[in-house]
């Protein structure tokens, strides 16, 4: 068998997250629907995995009749369940699975039953999501694991290489979650490992322009100076030269520092930088607009109309005919974006993200996100093995929409510079006392409400702005930043006094999941 993993797609959002854990740890892994699956398993068996993960998902075990047996046929195949994919395995061998009631959500501990795993302490904390249970394990399985509430947490099978996990291994907020994948890979798969690191990742990213090296063609590289922008651009101008043509647009909705940050950028890469300035159009496009997914699909909207419109001026102006679009897109903007039948799984939209889902037919354009399947980490890495500078490479992740999406409501100009101040603010006070590098990102949101306040003994009627500070490793989950209280006072002191209108400010902290690190 081929020393490869699929990992079946349930439709699970931390999917991806299985995938990212196993080339952490130096195994390759492919994701694969349960369909193909079938059908692969029913072809020759030199082409057939070194083993199975089976991912969580969003249906209800008891409630599914789908006939997965094709998973459990080949007795010599290890297998992994996970949460949902724990329960298929534990219905299929006999077990019963239960609805639940209530489910358990979030960090919960753990205990082994039986020896723990080699450097897992007898009690850990793990990162649940599940409503329904196996509440009682298959014959000729052994419970090992159980939760705080008594619930079975992972089952292993005394006859054939089978793990199921009831938690989440793959998410960071599991302790030694990278441990105990490891632990399936190295004790259950017996699966040699290889290492996955920054030049590999490179060269597979460096094959998705093999289509424009050898060719006349010409790339427009959707802009935005954040590290994944930056570093597919970068790749670009390494790989292709001039060919890549990056347009970055000023749509009103930046803050003080991005026009820094891209002067900059400007000045010290050698990257062709084309700055588009379309403030009134996207202004006018949000007004009176309050719902958040409108808001984002105006915007994303309007970005591929600027381009449409630029792949044309440009043409005309400089005789340049551009065939692709280039664009940074991370895998967590896939996952939160894209619909079901999109991905070939079944899970749910969270947001829409203005760079996913292609372009309109009529631009002529093909696509190139060499970094579709990559995590911000990864890229990360990437970005330092390119030469570019730590301070660019670790820049807190920007969202396309821009304040556009920091502002619950409808979007106007004296809002806009509300968010503006008031991020800025954070931004000098992070950097000041040397904090920002210890937070994945932070910024300010303005909140629909009004609070009453009092100002030179008057009393005021004002805005509210909620700072949000967390930490993440990939995008996909978050906790919130524990900063000292000091800190968090200071902030709120300037942006009170200095920025007109806002008399109050609030700190969030919700964690992802339940929330997501936007608040739109």
């Amino acid at each position: 068998m081929e020393a490869v993993t699929w990992i079946v797609d349930f439709g699970s959002q931390y999917t991806q997250l299985i995938t990212r854990r196993s080339r952490e740890l130096g195994y390759k892994a492919l994701i694969l629907t349960p369909e193909e699956v079938q059908k692969k398993m029913a072809g020759p068996k030199e082409s057939r995995p070194r083993a199975l993960i089976l991912s969580g998902g969003p249906k209800s075990v008891p409630e599914d009749s789908t006939d997965f047996s094709f998973l459990f046929e080949d007795e010599g195949l290890p297998i992994l369940g996970i949460c949902y994919g724990m329960q298929v395995m534990g219905q299929f061998f006999g077990g019963e699975v239960e609805r639940g009631r209530s489910g358990e959500y979030g960090k919960a501990r753990l205990r082994f039953l039986s020896r723990p795993i080699e450097h897992i302490p007898q009690e850990f904390t793990a990162w649940m999501s599940h409503g329904d249970h196996l509440k009682e394990a298959p014959e000729g399985f052994e419970t090992f694991l159980e939760s705080e509430n008594g619930l079975i947490a992972g089952i292993r099978s005394r006859h054939r290489p089978l793990l199921g996990l009831q938690f989440h291994p793959e998410v960071e907020h599991t302790e030694k979650g990278a441990e105990i994948l490891s632990y399936f890979y190295r004790e259950v798969a017996k699966a040699p490992s290889s290492e996955w690191a920054a030049e590999q990742m490179l060269e597979e990213a460096r094959g998705h322009f093999s289509c424009v090296r050898e060719t006349r063609a010409q790339v427009l590289c959707a802009f935005s100076g954040g590290v994944d922008s930056l570093a597919v651009a970068s790749l670009a101008h390494e790989t292709i030269g001039e060919k890549c043509h990056c347009f970055f647009v000023d749509h009103g909705l930046l803050r003080p520092q991005d026009h820094l940050h891209i002067q900059e950028l400007q000045e010290k890469t050698p990257l062709n930088i084309h700055i588009l300035r379309c403030r009134d159009i996207f202004l006018e496009r949000l007004i009176g607009i309050h719902d958040p997914e409108e808001k984002r699909k105006i915007i994303g909207k309007t970005f591929i109309e600027v381009f449409e419109r630029q792949v044309e001026e440009y043409r005309k102006r400089e005789g340049v005919s551009f065939d692709y679009l280039l664009q940074g897109t991370l895998y967590p903007d896939v996952i939160e974006s894209m619909s079901p039948h999109a991905t070939g799984g079944k899970s749910s939209t969270i947001k829409s993200h203005h760079n996913v889902g292609g372009l309109p037919e009529k631009m002529g354009l093909k696509l190139l996100e060499p970094f579709r399947f990559f995590f911000k980490d990864e890229v990360r890495q990437m970005g330092l093995a390119l030469g570019l500078e730590k301070k660019w490479v670790f820049r807190h992740p920007f969202p396309g929409p821009g304040i556009g999406i920091r502002i619950v409501g409808e979007v106007s100009p004296s809002r806009i510079e509300k968010v503006q101040a008031s991020d800025q603010i954070l931004f000098e006070e992070l950097m000041k006392k040397n904090l920002y590098e210890r937070c994945w990102q932070a910024f300010t949101v303005l909140l629909p409400l009004k609070t009453v306040g009092v100002k030179g003994d008057e009393r005021a009627y004002e805005e509210v702005i909620c700072l949000r500070l967390v930490n993440s490793v990939d995008g996909m989950t978050a906790s919130w930043t524990d900063f000292a209280a000091s800190f968090l006072a200071r902030v709120s002191t300037r942006i009170t006094n200095e920025v007109p209108g806002i008399t109050r400010v609030v700190y969030d902290i919700t964690s992802k999941p339940p929330g997501t690190i936007e608040w739109e």
